[in-house]
């Protein structure tokens, strides 16, 4: 599910590089296992699979020096570029890339991934598409931020409670005690109806949108990535999480994810 969540996310920022930017080609990809190596996991604009999948190492190539450093990096002919290893030369030159860039997502100081944008041309990375490189990686980094504060405040994620419900459902039937055997069961429907929690008054309801604007929240979606996904207006999508905010009783919007998941109102 967070990997899911995380593509989700990274699609999105990349999209909307390319929008700012006019940047015909952009990917990304977060680290994953012991934080030394990432995947190139999203293309946007790639014309070929040569750079899907491709495991970067920290101080390789260009995204592994912007990984090291912790800063963004970029050359205006990749495979003459004298202040970068070489190790990837083939995938970018069979991707046809000559100028790019790479901008780290950090959260809290720690490095989580890599943005990259791309020309077919040599020439100079100015000053708009740097900035705009860089807020898309300061939407993925909120994003996961958000997602970040959601597993400290201990919110399962509905693929949990679904893994948790398999095994209860399997487990059932191995049971000799019918009147246990039905508690059992019992407790499974609760699960399946998802309408267990506590909390929040009975009459408590939210309007359709609200609730899509949550689900979009829940996952650690920006109000941008919010609204491009709902094909809202960003200044629509915050009115609508002021508004379910203000029902839940809630200060934040993770207190208002909490809240919304405890009525049983939010997955």
């Amino acid at each position: 599910m967070a990997e899911h969540v995380e593509g989700v996310e990274l699609r999105a920022a990349l999209l909307r590089m390319r929008r700012a930017t006019g940047l015909p080609v952009a990917f990304g990809g977060l680290l994953r296992g012991d934080g030394r190596r990432m995947r190139i996991a999203e293309l946007s604009g790639a014309l070929t699979p040569a750079l899907d999948g491709l495991a970067i190492s920290t101080g390789s190539g260009l995204g592994g020096k912007a990984l090291a450093l912790s800063r963004p990096c970029a050359v205006t002919d990749y495979p003459s570029a004298r202040h970068i290893t070489h190790e990837y030369d083939g995938p970018v030159s069979a991707e046809g890339l000559r100028s790019v860039i790479a901008v780290p997502v950090v959260v809290r100081r720690k490095v989580r991934g890599v943005l990259y944008g791309a020309l077919r041309d040599a020439l100079p990375i100015g000053d708009r598409t740097f900035d705009a490189a860089m807020a898309a990686a300061r939407d993925v980094e909120q994003a996961l931020a958000v997602r970040d504060r959601a597993q400290e405040a201990g919110v399962p994620s509905w693929d949990e409670v679904r893994r948790a419900h398999g095994e209860l459902r399997d487990l059932a039937p191995r049971i000799d005690d019918p009147e246990l055997r039905e508690r059992l069961l019992a407790v499974c429907g609760r699960l399946a109806s998802a309408t267990g929690g506590t909390g929040a008054a009975p009459e408590l309801s939210l309007a359709p949108r609200e609730l899509d604007v949550l689900a979009a929240v829940a996952t650690g979606a920006t109000n941008a990535a919010a609204a491009e996904r709902l094909g809202l207006r960003p200044e629509t999508v915050k009115a609508y999480l002021r508004s379910a905010m203000r029902k839940l009783g809630a200060h934040t919007r993770l207190e208002a994810v909490v809240a919304a998941r405890r009525a049983g109102l939010l997955r």
